[in-house]
């Protein structure tokens, strides 16, 4: 066979492996494309998760926080009226059936009420989780009670420091992440559009070695995808629980403060529409409204107090819902209410 037709023929060869090994090369980037494409489409489905749940824990954790400074304010007013009735007997602490309540202390419940007072004036337009933040790092009475004891100057300004988180970081702890919360490398990070295009501009054997390349990116994309969405949903689960207990606490603090409402209307009626300020001018009647009063503030007082957020003592964990100290307090709440005469 003459030189130039064998150099043809591999010529011929060479020209169509060099087209084989190209579209296979080009395969690969194509395959490595769908894969990115896929991989960001679902990730995008995950935040939009997470940030949908995150935005309902918020709220109902931020309704929750909102009551109880509520709650904690009013209680100026009860000591206000308790305050005028003369010759009054000192309420002793309940105790009973295995529940304990606070004691009335008029100092610590003005406190409490000037603290709150101020951070529902300044924290009004805080950002969403914020006041969830204190009910669910158990923090709102300490918080209230600091800045009751500071200037009004002085405490608003603190205000910065004290709301300086909300109901989901307060929530997950440092485990949010642990679990894989930060630090996703994808999209453009990993495969951008530069790397694709350079890929289609070179011939046959780099071609290949580039869509090799890449098809490692997209699955290393697609992995660490599918590691972070396992978080998230372990973060969605937690979080729609967390909501769910926040909104049924509400309902069992709003359910005490309407008792402590009803009996603190009828003795504040009492003492400043009637002036009937001496004890032993009080009927019978009377006399159980006040006590009734006092042991619900107390109720109320220590239902504001309990951190619906348990801390994780691992600093790579995430935090868990207090559901025993839950429990205990509803059923306390409920024992007291029976027990109203």
């Amino acid at each position: 066979m003459p030189i130039p037709l064998i150099l043809g023929v591999g010529a011929a060869i060479a020209g169509v492996a060099g087209v084989g090994t190209a579209a296979h090369g080009a395969k690969k980037m194509k395959d490595a494309n769908d894969t990115m494409k896929a991989t960001e489409s679902q990730h995008r489905r995950n935040i939009e998760k997470f940030e949908n749940q995150n935005k309902l824990t918020n709220e109902k954790m931020d309704e929750l926080g909102k009551l109880e400074l509520k709650v904690l304010k009013g209680f100026e007013d009860f000591s206000n009226v308790i305050e005028k009735i003369q010759n009054r007997p000192k309420f002793e602490q309940y105790n009973k059936d295995g529940v304990s309540l606070p004691t009335y202390d008029k100092e610590e419940l003005k406190t409490v009420s000037v603290g709150a007072g101020v951070l529902l004036g300044g924290v009004g337009g805080a950002a969403a989780g914020t006041f969830g933040g204190f009910a669910a790092a158990g923090a709102t009475t300490s918080a209230v009670m600091a800045l009751g004891t500071a200037s009004t100057g002085t405490a608003i300004a603190s205000l910065s420091g004290v709301a300086a988180t909300n109901a989901t970081l307060a929530a997950l702890g440092g485990g949010a992440i642990a679990a894989g919360g930060g630090g996703m490398a994808l999209g453009t990070t990993i495969l951008g559009a530069t790397t694709l295009g350079v890929g289609l501009l070179v011939g046959g054997i780099i071609f290949n070695v580039t869509g090799g390349k890449l098809s490692d990116k997209a699955d290393e994309a697609y992995s660490q995808m599918k590691k972070a969405e396992s978080s998230i949903n372990k973060i969605c689960s937690y979080l729609y629980e967390l909501e769910k207990t926040a909104e049924d606490y509400t309902h069992s603090i709003n359910i005490v403060r309407n008792k402590y409402l009803e009996s603190y209307n009828y003795i504040s009626y009492v003492v400043n529409k009637l002036h009937k300020v001496d004890w032993n001018e009080f009927s019978e009647q009377d006399k159980l409204a006040v006590k009734n009063t006092v042991m619900l503030v107390g109720l109320l007082y220590k239902m504001c107090k309990l951190n619906l957020v348990n801390k994780a003592t691992n600093e790579n964990e995430m935090n868990t819902i207090n559901k025993s100290g839950i429990n205990i307090i509803k059923n306390d709440s409920i024992q007291v209410i029976d027990n109203l005469n």
